[in-house]
């Protein structure tokens, strides 16, 4: 088999059979927690446009750099359902859907959330950290403290990037990551530089979290220590005999017992 086709079948066995088998043991049910964040995204946005709903929503989920941290730690939760104010939330529910899916049918439910969480507040702190260091290095303006920082975004990006690392999937990762990257670069906003970090804390966490260390295998070390069962306790056997021992089995005629006698008879 090439290499190409090695390749392929890594990438179909760990992005498409093995999701779509663990959905076939689970039922609906292993995907819930994508479904959940797709209806609180939409629910979210439809109770955002009424009167009464956008206070509501402000209050729980808006976060800005110009807050308390504490502030921003409570909201964050929240804030990664709503959908940013620039971007339609209808537009961005299927790469959403097929990121927590993903992780969920892959990683679970709770590792699903705690990457996801853990991404979008390495980005919400991060933009604190590049506004501290102003555009002369390397940072953001100041007046980018007042923007709402709201949405999935860094989320999906870095379910994403953590499920190809984790899962060693360089074909998803060009395909869901790169693009987000590249534009992120291209843009060099604020929402750019958090995506940016979303997915080196999605790298990082993949690789600490599923790096195993493994020593090949060694068939002559397992001979020695006896594990491959009968046969290895025989050649034990054989080498704790001595040499009187092996020239007198050797000088014995063939079936016949230690006294000589025909078992035979």
């Amino acid at each position: 088999m090439s290499r190409i086709a090695r390749f392929a079948l890594h990438e179909w066995r760990n992005v498409v059979a093995n999701p779509c088998r663990r959905l076939r043991e689970r039922g609906p049910l292993g995907v819930s927690l994508a479904v959940v964040a797709c209806v609180a995204v939409i629910g979210l946005h439809e109770f955002q446009q009424t009167a009464a709903g956008a206070g509501v929503v402000r209050v729980l989920s808006e976060v800005r750099a110009d807050q308390p941290v504490w502030l921003t730690l409570l909201r964050t939760p929240v804030s990664l359902f709503v959908p940013a104010v620039d971007l339609s939330a209808w537009g961005g529910l299927p790469r959403l859907f097929l990121a927590f899916a993903l992780a969920e049918l892959l990683f679970g439910r709770v590792r699903t959330l705690v990457v996801a969480y853990a991404v979008t507040l390495a980005g919400t702190l991060g933009a604190r950290v590049m506004i501290a260091l102003g555009p002369d290095r390397l940072g953001v303006p100041a007046d980018a403290a007042h923007t709402v920082d709201t949405g999935a975004s860094a989320a999906i990006v870095g379910l994403f990037a953590y499920t190809a690392v984790a899962v060693r999937s360089p074909l998803l990762f060009l395909a869901a990551v790169v693009p987000t990257v590249t534009g992120s670069i291209a843009e060099s906003n604020l929402a750019g530089r958090e995506h940016l970090i979303a997915v080196a804390v999605a790298v990082v966490l993949g690789a600490v979290l599923h790096c195993q260390w493994r020593l090949p295998p060694s068939k002559t070390v397992d001979q020695e220590v006896g594990h491959d069962g009968e046969s290895g306790r025989h050649r034990e056997t054989e080498q704790d005999r001595s040499p009187e021992q092996d020239s007198a089995r050797r000088r014995r005629p063939a079936g016949r017992r230690c006294d000589g006698r025909d078992p035979q008879r």
